[in-house]
Protein backbone atom coordinates (compact mmCIF):
# COMPACT_ATOMS: atom_id res chain seq x y z
CA UNK A 1 0.00 0.00 0.00
CA UNK A 2 1.55 3.23 -1.06
CA UNK A 3 1.41 6.35 1.01
CA UNK A 4 0.78 9.58 -0.79
CA UNK A 5 2.35 12.63 0.62
CA UNK A 6 0.23 15.70 0.37
CA UNK A 7 2.38 18.67 -0.32
CA UNK A 8 1.08 21.94 1.11
CA UNK A 9 1.66 25.07 -0.84
CA UNK A 10 4.16 27.34 0.87
CA UNK A 11 2.64 30.20 2.79
CA UNK A 12 3.04 33.44 1.00
CA UNK A 13 4.65 35.68 3.59
CA UNK A 14 3.96 38.73 1.53
CA UNK A 15 0.24 37.83 1.44
CA UNK A 16 0.03 37.40 5.21
CA UNK A 17 1.82 40.68 5.81
CA UNK A 18 -0.41 42.48 3.37
CA UNK A 19 -3.53 41.13 5.14
CA UNK A 20 -2.18 42.15 8.54
CA UNK A 21 -1.34 45.57 7.27
CA UNK A 22 -4.81 45.87 5.81
CA UNK A 23 -6.33 44.91 9.18
CA UNK A 24 -4.21 47.44 11.05
CA UNK A 25 -4.98 50.16 8.57
CA UNK A 26 -8.69 49.37 8.69
CA UNK A 27 -8.90 49.46 12.47
CA UNK A 28 -6.10 51.92 13.16
CA UNK A 29 -8.41 54.85 13.69
CA UNK A 30 -10.71 52.83 15.97
CA UNK A 31 -7.79 51.53 18.04
CA UNK A 32 -6.32 54.99 18.45
CA UNK A 33 -9.73 56.42 19.33
CA UNK A 34 -10.20 53.75 22.03
CA UNK A 35 -6.80 54.46 23.57
CA UNK A 36 -7.41 58.20 23.46
CA UNK A 37 -10.81 57.71 25.10
CA UNK A 38 -9.27 55.76 27.98
CA UNK A 39 -6.57 58.40 28.48
CA UNK A 40 -9.16 61.18 28.41
CA UNK A 41 -11.36 59.39 30.98
CA UNK A 42 -8.44 58.74 33.34
CA UNK A 43 -7.06 62.25 32.93
CA UNK A 44 -10.55 63.69 33.37
CA UNK A 45 -11.00 61.81 36.64
CA UNK A 46 -7.67 63.11 37.93
CA UNK A 47 -8.43 66.68 36.93
CA UNK A 48 -11.96 66.50 38.34
CA UNK A 49 -10.71 65.08 41.64
CA UNK A 50 -7.86 67.58 42.01
CA UNK A 51 -9.61 70.71 40.82
CA UNK A 52 -13.29 70.11 41.60
CA UNK A 53 -13.84 67.37 44.20
CA UNK A 54 -11.02 68.23 46.60
CA UNK A 55 -11.72 72.00 46.72
CA UNK A 56 -15.47 71.36 47.05
CA UNK A 57 -14.89 68.95 49.95
CA UNK A 58 -12.60 71.47 51.64
CA UNK A 59 -15.11 74.29 51.19
CA UNK A 60 -17.97 72.12 52.45
CA UNK A 61 -16.00 70.98 55.52
CA UNK A 62 -15.17 74.59 56.38
CA UNK A 63 -18.83 75.56 55.98
CA UNK A 64 -20.00 72.72 58.21
CA UNK A 65 -17.56 73.31 61.07
CA UNK A 66 -19.33 76.25 62.85
CA UNK A 67 -22.73 74.55 62.67
CA UNK A 68 -21.21 71.28 63.88
CA UNK A 69 -19.75 73.06 66.93
CA UNK A 70 -23.17 74.56 67.72
CA UNK A 71 -24.76 71.12 67.41
CA UNK A 72 -22.21 69.63 69.81
CA UNK A 73 -22.92 72.49 72.22
CA UNK A 74 -26.63 71.50 72.14
CA UNK A 75 -27.56 74.79 70.44
CA UNK A 76 -29.78 72.89 68.05
CA UNK A 77 -31.89 75.71 66.61
CA UNK A 78 -28.87 77.92 65.99
CA UNK A 79 -27.04 74.96 64.50
CA UNK A 80 -29.90 74.43 62.08
CA UNK A 81 -30.33 78.08 61.07
CA UNK A 82 -26.77 79.38 61.34
CA UNK A 83 -25.40 82.06 63.64
CA UNK A 84 -26.00 85.00 61.32
CA UNK A 85 -22.47 84.81 59.90
CA UNK A 86 -21.99 81.13 59.11
CA UNK A 87 -24.32 78.70 57.38
CA UNK A 88 -26.56 76.40 59.40
CA UNK A 89 -26.87 72.66 58.95
CA UNK A 90 -29.86 72.89 56.62
CA UNK A 91 -28.07 75.31 54.28
CA UNK A 92 -24.89 73.21 54.28
CA UNK A 93 -26.90 70.08 53.48
CA UNK A 94 -28.63 71.84 50.59
CA UNK A 95 -25.59 73.63 49.12
CA UNK A 96 -23.04 70.86 49.56
CA UNK A 97 -25.22 67.78 49.26
CA UNK A 98 -22.77 65.95 46.97
CA UNK A 99 -19.89 66.19 49.45
CA UNK A 100 -19.02 64.18 52.54
CA UNK A 101 -19.58 67.24 54.72
CA UNK A 102 -22.97 67.87 53.12
CA UNK A 103 -23.91 64.26 53.76
CA UNK A 104 -22.90 64.61 57.41
CA UNK A 105 -24.89 67.84 57.64
CA UNK A 106 -28.01 65.79 56.82
CA UNK A 107 -27.31 63.56 59.81
CA UNK A 108 -26.73 66.48 62.15
CA UNK A 109 -29.79 68.35 60.86
CA UNK A 110 -32.04 65.32 61.34
CA UNK A 111 -30.79 64.69 64.86
CA UNK A 112 -31.08 68.39 65.77
CA UNK A 113 -34.68 68.49 64.54
CA UNK A 114 -35.44 65.33 66.53
CA UNK A 115 -33.97 66.93 69.65
CA UNK A 116 -36.32 69.88 69.11
CA UNK A 117 -39.30 67.51 68.84
CA UNK A 118 -39.77 68.11 65.11
CA UNK A 119 -39.87 64.41 64.32
CA UNK A 120 -41.62 64.51 60.95
CA UNK A 121 -39.24 67.23 59.74
CA UNK A 122 -36.26 65.19 60.94
CA UNK A 123 -37.06 62.02 58.99
CA UNK A 124 -36.19 63.26 55.44
CA UNK A 125 -32.80 64.58 56.56
CA UNK A 126 -31.97 61.37 58.41
CA UNK A 127 -32.96 59.28 55.39
CA UNK A 128 -30.83 61.44 53.10
CA UNK A 129 -27.73 60.50 55.07
CA UNK A 130 -25.73 57.58 53.72
CA UNK A 131 -22.72 56.02 55.36
CA UNK A 132 -21.41 53.18 57.48
CA UNK A 133 -19.45 55.03 60.14
CA UNK A 134 -19.55 52.97 63.34
CA UNK A 135 -20.84 55.88 65.43
CA UNK A 136 -22.82 58.13 63.08
CA UNK A 137 -24.70 55.48 61.06
CA UNK A 138 -26.19 53.66 64.11
CA UNK A 139 -27.10 57.01 65.70
CA UNK A 140 -28.92 58.08 62.53
CA UNK A 141 -30.79 54.78 62.26
CA UNK A 142 -31.65 54.83 65.96
CA UNK A 143 -32.90 58.41 65.73
CA UNK A 144 -35.00 57.44 62.73
CA UNK A 145 -36.51 54.63 64.80
CA UNK A 146 -37.38 57.01 67.60
CA UNK A 147 -38.81 59.59 65.18
CA UNK A 148 -41.11 56.97 63.67
CA UNK A 149 -42.13 55.88 67.16
CA UNK A 150 -43.03 59.46 68.03
CA UNK A 151 -45.15 59.77 64.88
CA UNK A 152 -47.01 56.53 65.65
CA UNK A 153 -45.40 54.36 62.97
CA UNK A 154 -44.35 51.51 65.25
CA UNK A 155 -43.56 49.09 62.44
CA UNK A 156 -41.01 51.45 60.89
CA UNK A 157 -39.73 52.36 64.35
CA UNK A 158 -38.90 48.74 65.19
CA UNK A 159 -37.41 48.18 61.73
CA UNK A 160 -34.95 51.05 62.12
CA UNK A 161 -34.11 50.24 65.73
CA UNK A 162 -33.14 46.71 64.69
CA UNK A 163 -31.07 48.13 61.82
CA UNK A 164 -29.35 50.45 64.29
CA UNK A 165 -28.53 47.52 66.59
CA UNK A 166 -27.06 45.52 63.71
CA UNK A 167 -25.10 48.48 62.35
CA UNK A 168 -23.65 49.37 65.76
CA UNK A 169 -22.53 45.82 66.47
CA UNK A 170 -21.12 46.71 69.89
CA UNK A 171 -21.79 46.11 73.55
CA UNK A 172 -23.12 49.61 74.23
CA UNK A 173 -25.47 50.67 71.45
CA UNK A 174 -26.72 47.32 70.14
CA UNK A 175 -28.45 46.13 73.34
CA UNK A 176 -29.84 49.63 73.86
CA UNK A 177 -31.60 49.62 70.49
CA UNK A 178 -32.67 46.00 70.91
CA UNK A 179 -34.24 46.86 74.26
CA UNK A 180 -36.16 49.75 72.72
CA UNK A 181 -37.46 47.52 69.92
CA UNK A 182 -38.38 44.75 72.38
CA UNK A 183 -40.35 47.14 74.60
CA UNK A 184 -42.25 48.40 71.54
CA UNK A 185 -43.10 44.82 70.58
CA UNK A 186 -44.27 44.15 74.14
CA UNK A 187 -46.42 47.27 74.22
CA UNK A 188 -48.03 46.14 70.96
CA UNK A 189 -48.87 42.79 72.53
CA UNK A 190 -46.24 40.95 70.46
CA UNK A 191 -44.82 39.03 73.37
CA UNK A 192 -43.01 36.39 71.32
CA UNK A 193 -41.07 38.97 69.31
CA UNK A 194 -40.27 40.87 72.51
CA UNK A 195 -39.04 37.69 74.21
CA UNK A 196 -36.72 36.90 71.30
CA UNK A 197 -35.07 40.30 71.58
CA UNK A 198 -34.79 40.19 75.39
CA UNK A 199 -33.11 36.79 75.13
CA UNK A 200 -30.82 38.10 72.38
CA UNK A 201 -29.63 40.82 74.75
CA UNK A 202 -29.01 38.24 77.46
CA UNK A 203 -27.11 35.83 75.20
CA UNK A 204 -25.22 38.21 72.91
CA UNK A 205 -24.51 41.11 75.26
CA UNK A 206 -24.30 39.54 78.75
CA UNK A 207 -21.80 42.12 80.06
CA UNK A 208 -23.78 45.17 78.95
CA UNK A 209 -25.62 47.31 81.47
CA UNK A 210 -28.87 46.41 79.71
CA UNK A 211 -28.39 42.72 80.53
CA UNK A 212 -28.14 43.33 84.27
CA UNK A 213 -31.88 43.09 84.89
CA UNK A 214 -32.95 41.57 81.58
CA UNK A 215 -34.44 38.54 83.39
CA UNK A 216 -37.12 40.86 84.71
CA UNK A 217 -38.22 41.61 81.16
CA UNK A 218 -37.94 37.98 80.09
CA UNK A 219 -40.10 36.73 82.98
CA UNK A 220 -42.64 39.46 82.31
CA UNK A 221 -43.39 38.29 78.78
CA UNK A 222 -43.17 34.54 79.37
Amino acid sequence: MSTKKTEQAPVAVEEVLSKSEAFVLEYKKKLIAAVVAVVVIVAGCIVYNNYVVVPAEKEAAEALFPAEMLFKANSYQEALDGDGVNLGLIAVAEEYGNTAAGNLANAYAGMALAQLGRYEDAIPYLKDFSGDDQMVAPAVLGTLGNCYAQTGDNKSAIEYLLKAAAEANNNTLSPYYLLQAAIMHEQAGERGEALDLYEEIKSDYPTSVYAMDIDKYINRVK
